[in-house]
């Protein structure tokens, strides 16, 4: 499995930084849907599931949390901790968000809009799906 970190442009001086996304520039793909998690208690785990089509960008804007994917053959563990790198997520694979430090802030840029038709929520029916 190939997973894609995507370097963001920072631009700063003295007085701080600034990181702009744009779509099909630094962002692969036209960006329809914007959220971000925060206040998330450390040992809680989030995620836990695919998305048929969508894809999504996740970035730690603040603080860091740690990224499991799978693509039903192959398990990497991450560590997402800096605000000028996106994690491209593709569409089918697993994802679970875990360890988050207190001050976490973590934004996904996703493709499309919310639909729960799009969503694989049972670990067991990803697998399944995956190996055909």
């Amino acid at each position: 499995m190939q997973i894609k970190l995507i370097q963001l442009q920072k631009h700063g001086d003295e007085r701080g930084a600034l990181v702009a996304l744009e779509e099909n520039k630094n962002i692969p793909f036209p960006i329809k849907r914007v959220y971000y998690l925060f206040g998330t208690k450390e040992n809680v785990r989030r995620g836990f599931h695919a998305h048929k089509k969508l894809k999504q960008v996740a970035i730690a804007v603040r603080g860091s949390c740690r990224f499991l994917l799978d693509d039903g053959k192959e398990k990497i563990d991450l560590l997402l901790d800096n605000a000028a790198q996106g994690l491209l997520i593709e569409s089918f694979m697993w994802r679970e968000m875990y360890d988050f430090s207190e001050d976490c802030v973590l934004m996904v840029l996703a493709d499309d809009f919310y639909d729960e038709s799009d969503y694989v929520r049972s670990y067991e029916e990803f697998i399944q799906i995956s190996s055909l």
